[in-house]
């Protein structure tokens, strides 16, 4: 195989990555993902206008993706759209609360310990897992919902074991873990989008100045 060959190959590689991707997001909407991301945001935005919070929680890249949503709406999603903040917070907290939990309980307790501190009746609980049985997540879920905290989740896999606990759930048809977490991160940003419009269209968050 000569050089050129190989970069052939490189090439193809990175174009299927694509349309994998593609695929997936394709095959999301063709599953009713449209439908969910818009009650979701309902029900957040419904959350927050009641004096409630958005909290999220998930492993690795879902960690990240958790992290990344709720700066989206702390700080600013869109250049455009100055607005208040919006209550929201990953359970992937500082790295001192994560090592005493894993260390003090378990491991599995990493979101449901700063849940039951922070969470209150009439929150909403993101919980992201791209195999649905990430059980830390899963014990998120049961505690929310004995908390009287709405527990939605952005699932893959089939939704495995999280399924059954989550009062909404958006499953995204693959086992591909790249593919479920950009699939996730997309439905995020347009949940993320949905809320903020909710949130300024009903006055229960004003836009800013400048």
């Amino acid at each position: 195989m000569n050089l050129s060959d190989d970069r052939r190959l490189l090439v193809e590689q990175v174009i299927k990555s694509f349309e994998t991707s593609i695929d997936v997001k394709r095959k999301c909407i063709g599953g009713g993902c449209a439908d969910i991301v818009v009650e979701m945001a309902q029900c957040v935005a419904e959350a927050i206008s009641r004096g409630g919070k958005l909290l999220l929680c998930g492993n690795g890249g879902s960690a990240a993706d958790a992290q990344h949503l709720a700066a989206e709406l702390v700080v600013r999603l869109r250049p455009h759209v100055s607005r208040e903040g919006v209550a929201a917070m990953s359970l992937a907290m500082d790295s001192s609360t994560l090592t005493a939990c894993g260390n003090d309980f378990a491991f599995d307790e990493i979101f449901s310990r700063p849940l039951q501190s922070m969470g209150r009746s009439g929150d909403v609980l993101l919980g992201i897992t791209t195999s649905g049985n990430s059980v830390n997540v899963v014990r998120a879920f049961k505690c929310a919902q004995a908390m009287g905290i709405h527990a939605l989740g952005f699932l893959g896999n089939g939704g495995g074991s999280a399924l059954q606990h989550c009062d909404m759930a958006l499953v995204v048809p693959s086992d591909d873990t790249a593919a479920i977490q950009e699939a996730h991160i997309t439905a995020g940003h347009a949940l993320m989008v949905l809320v903020e419009d909710l949130l300024l269209r009903d006055g229960h968050i004003s836009r800013m100045e400048g």
